[in-house]
């Protein structure tokens, strides 16, 4: 099997557990507080990466270095604030709601690398980023009288992932992926522990192997992400992420007996073309750019 065939495996793998892990979380943020599950699911996968950084080249003293202290602790605190929002519309709004109007997050990437990151947009990027908004509008319907204000929480979920990959851009210019990642983990089972201990609910017993599997579902799944960007370059995994959403819908319906409407659908498919071609220019621009240089 090629370097590039176990990449997209690897990928494949994360995807559809991060889709098992939504349903999970989805199931759970039914029962008990957003707070309480986070917090949970953040022990967890902090042992995951004190694990991961110790077995890695130079251990733990190399990883915890880091050139941009401040800023990977803003990242780690919009991770878990994030991961708190999402199970909140989860419940709110809905599995396949949310999924389907959090694909607009790599379009309120590019908008915001803009002004934080300096970048610049051309108008093809440009376009796409104005089509993807108007598939979220479509998704969200806000001209129909049933318009619910918890269709606002994906798309704020989305916007503090959106500053969490930009704050990773940025620190990975002089830091590791090993340490961005160490100190996401740390950084956020930190936060949430002062918090969460607040909203500690008792797990019914037959809830606590669901809660496990979500632990176990949060440690593999980024594990076989790292392994895949090890293996692929950004711009090849990320297509590969789309089809989370197809999985969520799947299991929205079957499971949660969520109902999938037409402008969902319709405003889905806008976002995620316009999320891809997002992706491929930028992806070319930085290879033209590279042979420039050379």
């Amino acid at each position: 099997m090629s370097p590039k065939t176990r990449g997209y495996l690897f990928a494949f793998l994360a995807i559809c557990i991060f889709a098992g892990q939504d349903a999970i979380t989805k199931y759970l943020g039914d029962r008990y507080p957003a707070l309480f599950i986070t917090m949970i699911r953040f022990w967890a996968f902090a042992l995951f990466v004190f694990a991961f950084a110790a077995s890695s080249s130079g251990g733990l003293r190399k990883t915890a270095h880091t050139r941009h202290p401040w800023l990977q602790v803003v990242r780690g605190l919009l991770l878990v604030a994030e991961i708190v929002v999402i199970v909140i519309s989860y419940v709110h709004a809905g599995l396949a709601m949310s999924q389907s109007i959090f694909q607009a997050t790599p379009l309120i990437i590019t908008i915001l690398s803009i002004p934080l990151l300096g970048e610049t947009v051309g108008w093809r990027r440009g376009a796409a980023i104005l089509i993807g908004l108007i598939g979220v509008l479509v998704i969200i319907n806000p001209v129909n009288v049933h318009f619910d204000m918890s269709l606002l929480l994906p798309l704020a979920a989305s916007v503090l992932f959106a500053l969490y990959s930009i704050a990773t851009r940025a620190v990975s210019r002089e830091d590791s992926a090993v340490t961005s990642l160490f100190y996401a983990g740390v950084v956020g089972a930190v936060a949430i522990s002062l918090v969460g201990p607040f909203y500690w609910t008792e797990v019914v017993p037959s809830d606590w192997f669901a809660l496990a599997a979500l632990c176990v579902c949060g440690t593999l799944s980024h594990f076989f992400l790292i392994k895949a960007y090890g293996l692929l370059p950004a711009a090849e995994v990320q297509p590969v992420t789309y089809f989370q959403l197809v999985l969520n819908v799947i299991f929205a319906v079957m499971l949660f007996g969520e109902t999938i409407t037409h402008n969902m659908i319709v405003g889905a498919l806008i976002v995620v073309g316009a999320g891809l071609f997002t992706i491929w220019r930028e992806h070319q621009l930085a290879r033209r750019s590279s042979v420039s240089r050379a």
